[in-house]
């Protein structure tokens, strides 16, 4: 795969899976303990570890093969930027490299489309709108990170749950420097506004404008579809930019806020049956190409969601 056959996927397929819930499922269903830093990152290290990362990418590869629909998986490395991978007990590993590698194996055993993105997020908490770096503090803290990913053989770049603007515009220069097509993702809000305060169709329009070449698209990450939908119906979004521009959705099952997300102590989440429903209905209005899970979702609501997509 390259990052060209991925720009022609996504051109050309009417809909594209994406994974769900990875580090959830880790440390909920498996109880594996993660790394203070890297978070899942470095979890391809230990023989056992990896065995259960692999088996959880595994599923979702069987899945979109089963409904042969092409598939986005992410490194998990939102977390392992250079500055806390230099931090970490890690830091003479080729963390990035080797997380890339690891996803390439899985994909060659794949009898369906799979494209690996490398996955990078904002450098604060993507649950807290205050803290943010400035344009030109973003693309030079992210650039190291995202081209050592290009560098490494990612199809494409991906920006997972950004909650401000200005990070973001900084991550998308940096993603555009290194030639990789690239998706930007956001944390949003009921009101459709990211947590800084800005509505998407403000974030879409200045992204478009002040990036050096613009995301392939724009996503939500850990968003409840009827939060998405209720964002996306909002007057200022309801736009034809938006319309064009925002392509897609990794579902969180729990409609609670991010402040409220942040402090649980347990994993809130729906039936497999019940999230799809409330997909479908979001899909229903806005027709969006990529879909995926987040917290709170196994394999059994991607597939729950692949079924959907099949019957588009």
């Amino acid at each position: 795969m390259n990052q060209l056959s991925f720009v022609g996927t996504y051109r050309t397929s009417p809909c594209i899976l994406t994974e769900g819930a990875v580090v959830e499922r880790l440390r909920r269903e498996f109880h594996i303990p993660l790394d203070e830093n890297l978070i899942h990152a470095a979890l391809i290290y230990n023989d056992s570890y990896r065995e259960v990362l692999a088996g959880i990418y595994k599923q979702y590869i069987d899945i979109a093969t089963r409904h042969q629909l092409p598939l986005m998986l992410m490194t998990p490395t939102r977390r392992a930027n250079t500055e806390r991978i230099s931090g970490s007990v890690y830091r003479n590993r080729d963390i990035l490299r080797d997380n890339v590698a690891f996803l390439s194996e899985l994909r060659d055993t794949a009898s369906t489309p799979v494209y690996i993105g490398g996955l990078a997020g904002c450098r604060g908490d993507a649950y807290d709108g205050r803290y943010h770096l400035s344009v030109e503090e973003a693309t030079q803290f992210h650039y190291p990170t995202v081209r050592a990913l290009a560098e490494a053989g990612a199809d494409y770049l991906f920006a997972g749950i950004m909650p401000q603007l200005t990070e973001t515009i900084g991550m998308a220069n940096a993603m555009a420097a290194t030639g990789l097509p690239y998706i930007i993702s956001f944390m949003i809000r009921r009101d459709g506004r990211l947590l800084d305060g800005s509505f998407i169709h403000d974030a879409i329009d200045t992204i478009d404008k002040e990036a050096t070449t613009r995301p392939l698209c724009y996503m939500a990450n850990c968003v409840h579809p009827d939060v998405l939908h209720q964002a996306l119906s909002h007057s200022h979004n309801d736009t034809p930019l938006v319309r064009e521009r925002f392509q897609g959705l990794q579902a969180n099952a729990s409609v609670l806020t991010p402040e409220e997300l942040e402090g649980c102590t347990h994993l809130e989440s729906s039936s497999p049956e019940e999230l799809a429903d409330r997909l479908m209905t979001l899909l229903w209005d806005f027709p969006l190409k990529i879909c995926g899970g987040c917290c709170g979702t196994d394999e059994r609501h991607l597939n729950s969601f692949a079924e959907i997509l099949t019957q588009r």
